[in-house]
């Protein structure tokens, strides 16, 4: 009999985005001398010890966890969430948690304000309270109360979903949020779970992959390829505002030693089959 299939664990990733500074004028410069705007994307190098993804370099996130479900009962910690379901609003507090955990980026705004915290008071929250949330002695709910800050949900952007394919050992229910990064805000890594970070435009990031400077997972490569496309971060925002997002559960089939993965065409990656290296 074949063997019960895995639950997928719920987990959520941020794209956070910012405009390239590029030169005087705010552009590259390609070798023909003409300017080009690019996007930068915040990517990280998971741990080669870590179990699921080890040495990729991917976009900060993580499983949803019952802390986020408590914040969903406090609703002075967060604001945004209107019209979403208790789960809708358990992967978007999910996300900014371990965005804030992986990157010590947060997405949050002082209780009452219009606008997200700003960079000095985000790094004195950072250095008082990321080690000891990583390490488990504080949760994200006390940090958030004690600081007397709300997450900024409607910052969040819906951008892609997908399940790991059935069959795999170790599955996830990953919703994908595109997110304008906080002004002055860099972010770093946290030197457990990842052992670098880079601003990276989607084309430098893809061409490390084709080169082998970097380990790009299958749904992350598709998801800069599709980002790339994007000009600048409001345009990326603003196509994905309100579109609706297709699930993608790739199907694995094996072909002449090597594997490919279909998913549905109408998720808007340029195609429905793709290969992916040989078959181990």
């Amino acid at each position: 009999m074949p063997a019960e299939a895995v639950a997928p664990r719920p987990a959520s990733t941020i794209l956070l985005l910012r405009d390239s500074a590029g030169d005087v004028d705010g552009k590259r410069r390609d070798a023909d001398g003409k300017g080009r705007g690019e996007i930068e994307v915040f990517m990280m190098v998971r741990h080669y010890e870590i179990d699921f993804n080890s040495g990729a370099l991917v976009f900060p996130g993580g499983s949803v966890d019952a802390s986020d479900k408590e914040i969903i009962a406090r609703p002075e910690l967060y604001t945004g969430g209107e019209g979403l379901d208790a789960a809708a609003l358990s992967f978007r507090i999910a996300a900014i948690r371990e965005t804030f955990e992986e990157s010590g980026i947060l997405l949050a705004r002082p209780r009452g304000a219009s606008t997200l915290v700003d960079a000095k008071r985000a790094a004195e929250i950072e250095a008082a309270h990321r080690s000891a949330l990583c390490e488990g002695k504080t949760t994200f709910p006390k940090v958030l109360a004690d600081n007397e800050m709300s997450l900024a949900l409607d910052e969040l952007v819906p951008y892609a979903h997908w399940i790991t394919p059935e069959g795999m050992p170790k599955r996830f229910d990953t919703w994908f949020f595109l997110a304008s990064a906080p002004p002055a805000q860099a972010g770093a890594h946290d030197g457990r779970e990842s052992t670098d970070s880079i601003w990276v435009s989607p084309r430098e990031a893809l061409a490390g992959g084709e080169s082998g400077r970097f380990k790009l997972p299958f749904p992350t490569t598709r998801n800069l390829i599709r980002l790339g496309k994007q000009p600048n971060v409001r345009a990326a925002l603003d196509d994905m505002k309100g579109k609706p997002i297709v699930t993608v559960m790739p199907v694995m089939t094996r072909l002449n030693g090597g594997r490919q993965l279909r998913i549905p065409a109408e998720a808007g990656y340029d195609g429905e089959l793709f290969e992916v290296g040989a078959a181990g």
